[in-house]
């Protein structure tokens, strides 16, 4: 079936920009590769030197891909019409005619912040009544929550919400009593039940939010694109208050568009799938994107972690198209409040990403998604070649320090070999390597400037001034990053697997304690690095100091950019203003009011940690709830029903705290225990029963 796309117009001209885009890179490494050499003592001849113009010549590489990219998107957007968009142009009539092109939107969710992702799930609905298209989407929330009191909470607040808005047969909840394969094994839990129900699927994540009006369109270009597989948005950050978020969000939006823009000119129709925000092909994917088990154990096998990007890579083997709509907005997300938060999120992608290297000799896939995956694995593993090429640096430094010139060498010379060090030389490769990197933003904030649309971040003085304060951020945080991602490649490598806990989505700062356990082994190691340097290498010292210092200063970077009070200093200051603060779209307010909603509201009874379990048992209303949602009562052995029994008798007695997670789930799952523990508590005249559970005296 690939055959015949290849004679499709965006094929051709996709595969003579990569080819241009891989030229520029090549061409650019070896110039400042050979630079490189030049600045070294001994212009790369030894095996040091040659293994640090190596690892400098991959890195250059690395971050030319990004500076390319960028002047395509620049180039993208500069342009008034781009033939390959896939949005509908402005003043085209967007309307879905087709009564059977029915599209589940679809919240996986597991041990989230259930006020949020309800919050958010309503004011998506909403906006979409408001589109007058809601006959088209049914909303399915996913659980795979393990926590109990979470699984209760979870169904209150499906309950309610539908109850608010009348939508017991439009919005849909599903728990999963075996969390198989995580967020991947939920979605394809939900084809194998009702996707062939729904010709198309919109993913979201917990923190998602999409405007109504974007939904529709993403739907109405699926239906004019009958090719189209999956088609990505490009969600804007929003919603955070930390410093750290703040200058993520600001630089999601002053330079995600251009690189958005570049990725799109590069693939077209080989885009990327970044598992959310996103609106799939139901039938299609249930034929071609199911997920291999990759041999052998975690982390290096085992299920796949990161399955967007290899979901994509089958779309496009099966011969469907997967384009990313880079202009079309209405699409937000959250980003970790905190550098633990997103390091600990980095540690999960950095495991999925490193098993997408195990996938690169697939048969049938394109050499566009084989160059995805690496590009995927480099994100974390070019942390380690910066690691590597510091290490290298550092020893040729100490290397030069204590060695003897050899000024001749054996046999006849008319000259002398003097090892020479060129600073100026150093300064422009410097200089060039700093071009690359930081010209991206500059070519963001102008063409901002130029199209009038610097107002949106406070004009064009404060967006400089936020431009020049998150160059500083970036520029603290890299090697903080660095040495985290390096770490976290190596121990993959070695076998180590990560965990998968929930997320913090709220703006709940880093404590001293937490810094200190986090950053305290990188803070010494760079403090005997930077004393090592210090006494042997001086100028060395001063060159590094850049990195070493962020290093030894890590913990308080840490504590600080974690305070939401410091983010809202800066925001009383416009600095790091995104449009979304200044005149905020209809679907972020109806999420905040919404919130702000729950907060206020009164809550039943009782208020304790063990609120979901203890609902679940003593509130007639929530018992009733829960146990309509459960399967029907089912054949138990005696020694299962004796073992409820005491389960039973003990929660009585002691009240939900002398309950275990693994013995509240057992309780939540039989029907019959359940009711039978509500009633006797209910019914019990032991005041001390009513007090362990909450119930008024």
């Amino acid at each position: 079936m690939n055959q015949r796309f290849l004679s499709i117009p965006w094929q051709r001209t996709a595969r003579l920009r990569r080819v241009f885009l891989l030229g520029l890179i090549l061409v650019t490494s070896f110039i400042a590769s050979a630079h490189m050499a030049g600045v070294l003592p001994h212009l790369g001849t030894t095996w040091l030197e040659l293994a640090v113009v190596i690892v400098f010549a991959i890195l250059f590489a690395w971050i030319s891909i990004g500076f390319w990219e960028a002047i395509a998107g620049l180039c993208t957007l500069a342009r008034r019409y781009d033939r390959f968009a896939m949005t509908p142009a402005e003043g085209e009539t967007v309307v879905l005619e087709d009564s059977d092109a029915l599209t589940a939107i679809l919240i996986p969710i597991a041990n989230e912040e259930v006020d949020r992702v309800f919050a958010g799930l309503r004011a998506i609905y909403e906006s979409l009544a408001k589109t007058g298209e809601l006959r088209h989407f049914h909303f399915f929330v996913l659980s795979d929550s393990g926590n109990p009191d979470k699984w209760v909470e979870e169904e209150i607040a499906w309950a309610e919400t539908c109850s608010a808005l009348d939508a017991f047969d439009r919005i849909f909840y599903r728990r999963r009593r075996v969390n198989l394969k995580r967020k991947s094994g939920n979605i394809a839990d939900f084809c194998r039940r009702w996707g062939r129900s729904y010709r198309y699927m919109v993913v979201l994540d917990a923190d998602s939010i999409m405007a109504g009006s974007t939904l529709v369109k993403m739907v109405w270009v699926m239906e004019k694109h009958p090719r189209v597989g999956i088609l990505q948005t490009a969600p804007l950050a929003v919603n955070r208050e930390t410093p750290l978020a703040r200058t993520q969000q600001f630089a999601n939006h002053v330079y995600g568009p251009i690189f958005a823009a570049g990725l799109h000119s590069i693939q077209l129709g080989d885009s990327h799938f970044w598992g959310h925000n996103a609106v799939i092909r139901v039938k299609p994917f249930m034929e071609h994107c199911a997920l291999p088990q990759l041999p052998g154990k975690p982390p290096r096998g085992g299920y796949i972690l990161s399955h967007d990007f290899v979901e994509a890579a089958f779309m496009r083997r099966g011969g469907w198209e997967v384009w990313l709509a880079y202009d079309l907005g209405g699409s937000y997300e959250e980003v970790p409040p905190t550098l633990l938060e997103e390091l600990k999120r980095d540690r999960r992608w950095c495991q999925g990403n490193l098993q997408h290297i195990r996938l690169l000799f697939t048969k049938g896939l394109l050499s566009a998604h084989r160059a995805l995956f690496l590009h995927g694995a480099m994100s974390y593993g070019s942390s380690l070649l910066w690691f590597t090429f510091i290490s290298l640096s550092t020893a040729e430094a100490i290397t030069e320090a204590f060695r003897t010139p050899v000024y001749f060498h054996t046999g006849r010379a008319l000259f002398p070999d003097w090892p020479v060090w060129h600073p100026q030389w150093a300064l422009t490769l410097l200089s060039t390597t700093a071009i690359i990197l930081f010209m991206p933003k500059l070519f963001s904030v102008f063409l901002l400037a130029a199209k009038g649309e610097a107002r949106r971040f406070g004009g064009v003085f404060r967006l400089c001034l936020s431009l020049a304060g998150e160059v500083l951020f970036s520029a603290l945080f890299a090697p903080i990053r660095m040495l985290f991602h390096s770490k976290f490649v190596f121990v993959t490598l070695l076998g180590r697997q990560v965990g998968w806990g929930p997320q913090q989505r709220d703006d709940r700062g880093t404590s001293w304690g937490q810094a200190l356990r986090f950053h305290g082994g990188g803070m010494v190691l760079a403090l005997l690095w930077a004393g090592v340097l210090f006494l042997i290498n001086r100028s060395f010292f001063w060159w590094n100091s850049p990195i070493f210092i962020p290093l030894i200063l890590s913990i308080p970077l840490s504590v600080l950019s974690s305070r939401s009070s410091v983010g809202r200093w800066l925001r009383k200051l416009d600095f790091f203003l995104i449009p979304e603060e200044i005149a905020p779209p209809p679907e972020l307010e109806s999420l905040q009011r919404n919130l702000y909603l729950q907060e206020v509201s009164q809550p039943s009874l009782p208020t304790h940690e063990h609120a979901g379990f203890a609902k679940a048992v003593i509130d007639p209303w929530v018992n009733s709830l829960h146990l309509s949602l459960l399967r029907r009562k089912r054949k138990i052995s005696e020694a299962i029903a004796k073992r409820r029994q005491r389960l039973q008798d003990k929660a009585f007695s002691h009240g939900p705290g002398a309950l275990s997670t693994k013995e509240k789930k057992e309780l939540l799952y039989d029907p019959a225990a359940l009711l039978q523990l509500h009633q006797r508590i209910w019914e019990s005249p032991d005041q001390a029963v009513a007090q362990r559970w909450g119930l008024p005296l």
